[in-house]
C-alpha cells in the first residue's frame, strides 16, 4: 500500500494526517478489505466503491470529520479515524471512530495518529469533548483510548448496532482542557497545509 505523497491535514514525528478523497479510493479499499478479519466484529468499515462514496459524502457534507493516516517514510495507507457527528453550539462534542490496517497494527502509528487528531480536534476544529464507545471485548482498542488518557464513563448495553447486532459499549470520553493540560498546551504535530 505504497501510495504518493498527500495535502497533509497535520504530521507527526512517523505519520500524517490528510483528508479522504475520492483518489484515494483504491488505497482505502486495499485497507479495509485487506484487514476485514482483523476489523469484524468490531467495526464494519466501507469495503465497496459505492460504500466508499457514501463516507466521502458524509465527510463533505459535514456529518464527519476524515482523517486518513499515512507513514511520513512510504506514505503507506494504515489507518482511518473519523469524528462522527458533530454537534457545535453550546455542546461542542462528537464521537470517534477508528481503525487501522492490520499488517501495521502494534507499532504505535494509531496511537500518534489519535494524538494528532485529538490536537486538531480540540485546538483547530475547537471541539470541547469526544468520545469513543467501545466494545467492551475489543482489548486493542481499549489500550489505544487508555494509553491517550481517556476516562471511562460507563457502560451502555445494546449501544450501537454494528455488524447488524446491538452491541454493548463501554464509553470513553475526552475533554479538551484535560487533553491540554495533559500534554501542557503542546500540539502534538505540525499544522501543515502544503503539499507534502
Amino acid at each position: 500500500m505504497f501510495g504518493r505523497r498527500r495535502k497533509a491535514v497535520v504530521r507527526g514525528e512517523t505519520v500524517y494526517l490528510f483528508t479522504p478523497t475520492k483518489d484515494v479510493a483504491e488505497d482505502f479499499l486495499t485497507l479495509t478489505t485487506g484487514s476485514k478479519n482483523y476489523h469484524h466484529p468490531w467495526v464494519y468499515p466501507p469495503a465497496d466503491l459505492k460504500h466508499f462514496k457514501a463516507y466521502l459524502d458524509r465527510v463533505e457534507n459535514g456529518y464527519a470529520h476524515g482523517f486518513l493516516i499515512a507513514r511520513n517514510d512510504d506514505d503507506s495507507l494504515i489507518g482511518v479515524i473519523n469524528i462522527n457527528d458533530p454537534i457545535m453550539g453550546g455542546f461542542r462534542s462528537a464521537s470517534l471512530g477508528y481503525y487501522a490496517a492490520a499488517p501495521y497494527s502494534g507499532r504505535g502509528h494509531m496511537t500518534e495518529g489519535l494524538a494528532l487528531v485529538l490536537d486538531h480536534a480540540f485546538t483547530i476544529l475547537e471541539f470541547h469533548r469526544l468520545e469513543a464507545n467501545i466494545q467492551p471485548e475489543n482489548a486493542a482498542s481499549l489500550a489505544l483510548v487508555k494509553r491517550l488518557g481517556f476516562r471511562k464513563e460507563g457502560f451502555s448495553p445494546g449501544f450501537l448496532k454494528v455488524g447488524g447486532v446491538w452491541r454493548d459499549h463501554e464509553r470513553w470520553a475526552m475533554l479538551a482542557d484535560e487533553w491540554l493540560a495533559a500534554h501542557g498546551g503542546q500540539i502534538a504535530g505540525q499544522q501543515v497545509s502544503e503539499v507534502v
